[in-house]
């Protein structure tokens, strides 16, 4: 089972918006502890939140989600509702461009939600790594606020860092950690290439050392970020499966990039875990 912190970043939603699920009846936690009020749910839950999502960001009312999911369409029937309200929705706003593609990736893990297969998963040992980095807040976890923050920084700290003569030595790495003193759910982005320097004065770019994982669940991710919670969400089944819990934010380790071909992308993705 998840906390409701865990949940939210597997599901790549707020704390605040599952409390608010929860207390509209929309999508209710598998337990809440009777001492202290805390709230768990099970990896299977996932089913129900992609589809929330999905028709939220769709346009429909939490009141038309509700009964739309009370009703129990069958997959077919969701995905012709879904393709009509996202034909209507493109033809009005083009700029809802971002907001189609995060439903098209969770309109994806719908339907291949028996399909995932966790045997993908590999627990390891990641080796510490030196890497020079950018920073940057963003107002959550959430896709739609963490793409336009981190997609400015790598090509910026690539700049800096050969402007610098700073040879890159290995991939580049994103990681994630809770914004202190920012209000929400902020949470700060890094963005890092491997090198091999020390830290100097003068360089406009900080040199930063991460720490090994001695016990990371790993999964190999292809094809565009944009379908980065599909492989996120099969990790949080192992790990439940498994009898572990996340700690933290998983680290993306890209092993692969093809400018303007993110179909042929390759991430690691690795999440610290323990028993």
């Amino acid at each position: 089972m998840f906390s409701i912190g865990d949940f939210a970043k597997v599901g790549r939603v707020s704390v605040r918006m599952l409390r608010h699920y929860d207390a509209i009846g929309l999508l209710r936690p598998a337990v809440v502890d009777p001492t202290n009020g805390y709230r768990f749910y099970h990896a299977d839950q996932l089913r129900r939140l992609n589809r929330v999502i999905a028709l939220k960001d769709l346009g429909f009312t939490l009141q038309q989600v509700q009964a739309v999911l009370d009703d129990q369409l069958d997959v077919e029937e969701l995905r012709g509702m879904l393709r009509l309200q996202r034909a209507e929705l493109a033809a009005r706003l083009a700029a809802d461009a971002a907001r189609l593609t995060g439903i098209e990736a969770r309109l994806r893990m719908i339907e291949n939600e028996g399909h995932m297969h966790t045997e993908d998963v590999v627990l390891k040992k990641i080796a510490p790594v030196r890497v020079a980095e950018l920073s940057a807040v963003a107002a959550s976890y959430e896709a739609a606020d963490i793409g336009p923050v981190i997609q400015p920084l790598y090509p910026e700290v690539i700049r800096r860092v050969d402007a610098a003569g700073v040879a890159m030595i290995g991939p580049s790495v994103a990681y994630y950690e809770p914004a202190p003193g920012e209000p929400g759910e902020a949470v700060v982005v890094h963005a890092g290439v491997a090198v091999a320097v020390a830290p100097q004065p003068g360089h406009d770019f900080a040199i930063v050392d991460l720490p090994a994982i001695e016990s990371a669940a790993t999964i190999i991710h292809r094809g565009s970020m944009d379908e980065a919670d599909r492989s996120m969400q099969i990790l949080a089944r192992w790990v439940e499966e498994n009898g572990y819990r996340m700690i933290g934010y998983a680290r993306e380790v890209c092993l692969e990039f093809v400018p303007d071909q993110p179909d042929q992308w390759v991430h690691e993705f690795q999440v610290e875990v323990s028993r």
